[in-house]
């Protein structure tokens, strides 16, 4: 393929934003080379600025659940448009959304709007902070919960210790109420509560890992997590950011069986348009300003944009029976499919699963924490991500992110997908 148009304009972006991009991991670091430009999509597929399509396996990492621009959700966006783009002020839209959200989620009340991921997690926790009385959290090695200062912590010496910043720019006095354990490590998770006992105000997790690859909880993990919380008055906060209304409509509360007191949301619950969300029972969501006295505040918060796509997506997502069936089929016949070539060709590999969730790790072992998806082999990675690339498949640039399926694919882009994996020359 021709990437001309792509390099001309990485050119010119790194003149005027840093690193010539406006988030990392769209710059290609990871897997080398120039970031491909996008100018287009529209169902399964990606169109970049040399014209090349791609069958697209990011979906705008996550939202794209449906496909790009499904007809009926750009439908309620061009009438929505016509009403107005944003007007800080309250819209019906907030809470019809809200509702229905609230109505069709286990264990939550109420649900406060944002504009991102990283928001809502920040929000989270700084509502567990004041719900609690209490300074500390725990999060995991691995797990990402956006940018704020919190979460750019890497491990301390040990598991009683405290964490270091990762990022300059995070203090060390931020840096010592977070604390790490690893993934699928509980005994990690009770050293911590002994060792900080009566300070932890919350546990923070992604339920099924999406940010050192697809990593799934084993061994009733997070069943392990909420009963140590309640055991020490501490809050259990679910990162559902990709995995709500993905996994099921429930998200992962539904899957597991397991109740958070607080989960974040972003992704799917925008159609595509940018935005997040965190929510909870009332009896914590109402130390929440206006009504209590945590504050949190946002000018484009519940966007009508962003509502109206947002609410239209997961109307369309409840209203079809088989949706989920349909999508997880999709994404256990590539991982099957996937799999067979790459044993074909002898090469080591071990493919991670959850629902439209999924990870292709080039290692010998599981992967069931942040050390072990650092062992697997990046360099053949890269080289695979290239040739798939090459070959119109558009994975995410870096091994550890997860594939995010769409309904938009079907027999005709697997079929397509599997030719290029059998293309693959293992070297």
């Amino acid at each position: 393929m021709r990437y001309q148009r792509s390099s001309a304009l990485f050119d010119e972006a790194y003149q005027y934003i840093p690193g010539g991009v406006n988030s990392p991991v769209r710059a290609f670091k990871s897997v080398g080379g120039v970031p491909v430009f996008m100018k287009s999509a529209k169902g399964a597929y990606l169109t970049d600025e040399d014209n090349n399509t791609y069958i697209d396996y990011i979906n705008s990492w996550g939202p794209a659940i449906l496909g790009h621009t499904h007809p009926e959700v750009l439908e309620e966006l061009k009438l929505q448009a016509e009403k107005g783009f944003s007007f800080g002020a309250p819209t019906e839209l907030e809470t019809e959304i809200a509702k229905f959200i609230v109505e069709n989620v286990p264990n939550i009340d109420q649900i406060r709007m944002v504009s991102s991921g990283t928001e809502a997690c920040m929000s989270a926790i700084r509502l567990a902070r004041g719900y609690t009385g209490r300074d500390k959290i725990v999060k995991f090695e691995g797990c990402y919960h956006g940018h704020s200062d919190s979460f750019l912590i890497k491990a301390g010496s040990g598991a009683a210790t405290f964490g270091n910043p990762n990022s300059p720019g995070v203090t060390q006095g931020t840096a010592k109420d977070t604390l790490l354990a690893r993934y699928n490590d509980f005994e990690q998770v009770e050293d911590l509560f002994r060792h900080n006992q009566g300070e932890i105000a919350a546990v923070i997790i992604e339920p099924v890992a999406g940010n050192m690859g697809c990593v799934l909880p084993e061994n009733n993990f997070l069943q392990k997590l909420r009963k140590i919380c309640d055991e020490n008055g501490a809050l259990l906060i679910f990162d559902e950011v990709m995995t709500g209304f993905r996994l099921a409509f429930g998200g992962a509360q539904e899957l597991f069986n397991v109740k958070a007191d607080l989960v974040t949301y972003g992704k799917v619950i925008g159609g595509g348009l940018p935005v997040g969300a965190f929510a909870g029972r009332n009896e914590i969501m109402d130390y929440l300003a206006p009504k209590g006295g945590v504050y949190q505040a946002g000018t484009l918060s519940g966007n009508p944009l962003a509502m109206r796509a947002g609410l239209k997506t997961l109307q369309l997502i409840k209203n079809d029976p088989a949706f989920f069936d349909n999508i997880n089929k999709t994404t256990e016949t590539l991982d099957f499919e996937i799999g067979k070539i790459l044993n074909e060709k002898g090469i080591a590999h071990k493919i991670n699963r959850k629902g439209s969730m999924m990870s292709v790790f080039f290692h010998i072992n599981r992967v069931s924490n942040f050390d072990e998806a650092q062992e697997a082999n990046h360099a053949l990675f890269n080289n695979f991500f290239h040739q798939m690339l090459t070959n119109g498949i558009y994975l995410p640039p870096s091994g550890y992110e997860t594939y995010f399926i769409s309904n938009a694919i079907k027999d005709k882009e697997i079929d397509m997908t599997l030719e290029a994996v059998r293309k693959f020359e293992y070297s």
